[in-house]
């Protein structure tokens, strides 16, 4: 009897115990992500080819204390390598682990490697030759803290290799990952079984092998254990042959069906193809559908559903994950009563938004990522609709509240003319966020929660949010823009999101404008700004105006459409300079009489000579941009500012100044000491829906003081 290692994801240890009880090991112990045991070669060789959820065996040739380097080298020089492999053998070291004497898996795998060779040497043999990209045998050395473990993979390439899958969809299953879901779902094999989010079909493949009682490794052209010393080849083939007849008779013999549904026809065809491969392609029935809509096949009472639906990483992916999982579950409820369905997910709280009570819950981690599959019996909905049971029941306060906003906000903004509005601004404490509509779509802005909230409570109640506005304002899921807003510095406001540029063309004041739901934090348009904005129209007829810290240049644009003599627009980004010009073409503004100015807007004012009749100033609250000379605080350095713009300013012109620093105060005595006047009004210049939040910004009108006579 020999010592081995059946290795399998960590959460599978029970299963993978219970597994080779069935394939006939009897002496055995779970540890860390595997199972110990003792074995035959004529067993081994069963639970290779018959395995559904190991990924590899190892047979152990070492257990020792690995406090350095040096241990490691004697504890494989002890071993006797030639006992076990010619040295005609190409092999290949896969070192797994570190410790702090060992920091590198590759110098570890260095030294089990020099150890070998130079036991063959010592034994008078030739050295055998390292081969990492086909070898005939594979080293296999385990090290956990200060323990080692070394040995000679009996397998090769991992045992998820089945060779029936050449393509799989965009997230594929391993194929022992999804063995351990068929076998954890509950599912028993003379139950039909429909996966209604296929993909390529790896969950339905492995159940319709279990069914059909064929081996998993049966395909598998090579073995590890194959080139070992003392290898029994006439007890392999009769297993190997015995496990073929199994196979054809169990075909045959199958009268369970399944089902598989995707809505990407190319995947299905894929599917089929890897259902053919692996010899079950006449028990799986593959169809492109929607899972919404997909509907019992006949003769399915009973039956049992599994799917991995999507459940993304991106948290811009979520509002349409959120209609998805909504509607399946409402779907479900009504189409698939009675049966029973596992689903498995990286998200506890969009499994939430099935609205089904768990029977089971089972946690495994997908990679790096911790999923869990919960089971449901499925039973009816009641007389309410979900998108009843959404208004009514998730986050009622806050869906009450935008309900109300809507029912002000939307006839003020048609009457105003406008397609962009904010419909909700954190009104209410446990639900932090602002919600904006563009026309037919809605960006969500999450405020970042405090660090009293607990991340899970704090991401609960997103998620409750998301799906009571896309209830409440009936927006289409796939139209809803979901964003973190963090307290920023410097000109990190403009924090690009993603690489593809996403953009439509919204009206304000009869003015087209750029904007991009997606790509940035920001979208292009402050909208409390609006009405200075249109402020800058009335007043710019005939004037030369200046636009500082422009951003996308909407202030310019409207100055342009009110008929001003020239516009000047200056930031220091080149994106942002590109895409007020941009702004300026849609409402066909050309010609030379409109500059834009890339440049760092502090020098830019010391540097020019120009002199301009009306100017819009709305720097950062604060700035520490590698591209500025100095740091850059409004409330320090606003006086300094104001005073070098008065050089710039013509006698009967105005500065129209901004910011959006809370409790801002304005250096007056300044201001007359050189000259110049202020005026508030910021009152008037907050439009009508960011009226609760008075502090949004602050407005200024500065002109040169009247000169008495």
């Amino acid at each position: 009897m020999k010592h081995y290692l059946a290795i399998t994801a960590r959460g599978l240890e029970h299963m993978l115990a219970q597994e080779l009880e069935q394939l006939g090991v009897s002496s055995l112990k779970q540890v860390h992500a595997g199972v110990k045991f003792k074995a035959d070669d004529s067993t081994l060789y069963q639970c290779c080819l018959w395995s559904r959820i190991a990924s590899r065996f190892v047979l152990v040739l070492g257990e020792f204390a690995v406090r350095d380097d040096m241990d490691l080298y004697l504890g494989a020089t002890a071993i006797n390598w030639p006992d076990y492999f010619h040295a005609s053998q190409r092999i290949a070291v896969d070192f797994n682990g570190t410790n702090r004497e060992i920091r590198n898996s590759q110098y570890g795998a260095l030294k089990v490697k020099d150890a070998i060779v130079d036991k063959f040497e010592k034994s008078n043999l030739p050295r055998p030759s390292v081969d990492r990209e086909q070898p005939d045998l594979r080293i296999h050395m385990r090290l956990s803290k200060d323990q080692g473990l070394l040995g000679i993979d009996m397998v090769g390439s991992g045992l998820h290799q089945r060779g029936y899958r050449t393509q799989a969809g965009a997230a594929p299953l391993r194929e022992t990952h999804a063995a351990a879901l068929v076998l954890r779902s509950g599912w028993k094999p003379d139950q039909p079984l429909m996966d209604i989010m296929c993909g390529s079909g790896t969950l339905l493949i492995e159940a319709a092998m279990m069914a059909a009682k064929i081996a998993p490794g049966l395909k598998r052209k090579r073995w590890g254990f194959e080139s070992l010393l003392g290898f029994d080849d006439e007890a392999f083939k009769a297993i190997k042959a015995e496990a073929s007849v199994k196979a054809k008779r169990g075909v045959s013999k199958c009268q369970t069906r399944f089902y598989g549904t995707d809505n990407d026809a190319r995947i299905i065809e894929t599917a089929r193809a890897n259902a053919r491969r692996a010899g079950v392609g006449e028990l799986i029935d593959f169809e492109t559908g929607d899972a919404t809509q997909v509907t019992p096949p006949e003769g399915f009472s009973g039956g049992h559903i599994l799917s991995n639906p999507p459940y993304g990483e991106r948290l811009g992916t979520t509002p349409g994950l959120i209609a998805l999982y909504t509607q399946l579950g409402d779907h479900l409820k009504e189409a698939f009563a009675g049966n029973t369905v596992s689903l498995y997910s990286g998200s506890e709280e969009l499994l939430s938004c099935l609205r089904m009570r768990a029977d089971d819950k089972f946690n495994l981690r997908n990679g790096a990522l911790d999923c869990v599959m919960k089971t449901y019996a499925i039973t009816a909905r009641g007389e309410k609709s979900e998108s009843e049971a959404a208004k009514a029941d998730v986050a009622p306060d806050f869906a009450n509240r935008l309900r109300k906003n809507m029912t002000k906000l939307d006839k003020w903004a048609k009457k105003q003319g406008l397609e962009c509005y904010r419909l909700y601004d954190a009104d209410l404490p446990d639900y932090k966020a602002a919600i904006d509509r563009y026309r037919d779509f809605l960006v969500i802005q999450e405020y970042a929660a405090p660090k009293t909230i607990e991340p899970e409570k704090a991401r609960r109640r997103l998620l409750d949010m998301v799906r009571a506005a896309i209830a409440v304002t009936g927006v289409d899921a796939n139209k809803v823009v979901l964003k973190t807003r963090e307290k920023q510095k410097g000109n990190n406001q403009y924090q690009k999101l993603a690489g593809a540029s996403r953009t439509m063309t919204v009206d304000e004041y009869g003015v087209a404008l750029e904007v991009n739901l997606y790509d940035y934090l920001d979208t292009g348009l402050f909208l409390d700004h609006r009405y200075t904005r249109r402020l800058i129209g009335e007043k710019a007829h005939g004037k030369d105006f200046l636009n500082l810290f422009a951003y996308t240049g909407s202030a310019s644009v409207h100055a342009a459409a009110g008929g001003a003599r020239s516009t000047t627009t200056v930031d220091m980004s080149k994106t942002y300079i590109a895409w007020a010009e941009r702004n300026m073409a849609l409402n066909g503004i050309v010609g030379r009489q409109h500059r834009f100015e890339q440049a760092d807007c502090l020098q830019w004012i010391r540097q020019s000579n120009q002199q301009f009749d009306l100017i819009f100033i709305d720097p950062p609250t604060f700035s520490n941009s590698k591209r500025m000379q100095s740091t850059f605080d409004v409330q320090r350095d606003h006086l300094d500012v104001l005073l070098a713009l008065k050089d710039r300013l013509r006698p009967d012109g105005e500065i129209i100044f901004s910011n959006n620093k809370r409790h801002f105060k304005m250096d007056s005595e300044g201001l007359a000491a050189a000259g110049l006047r202020a005026e508030n009004i910021s009152k008037s210049s907050i439009p009508e829906d960011f009226a609760r939040n008075p502090h949004i910004h602050n407005c200024w009108i500065i002109r040169h003081q009247a000169v008495s006579a």
